[in-house]
């Protein structure tokens, strides 16, 4: 078993990087989604990060 954890800055990015790692050969056990945001002064910070959990 292997995890890949994918990590980027908007929704539509981390689609296509889970995309693209799922165009491989793999059998995928598990996926796991979370997002973070943080305040910077008057800036809104997102994280959105994928967990895939493969053999």
């Amino acid at each position: 078993m292997k995890v890949k954890v994918i990590d980027e800055d908007c929704e539509k990015d981390l689609e296509n990087s889970i995309n693209a790692f799922l165009s491989r050969d793999i059998d995928v056990i598990d996926i796991k989604y979370q997002v973070a945001i943080a305040i910077n002064g008057e800036e809104q910070l997102y994280c959105f990060t994928a967990m895939i959990i493969y053999h």
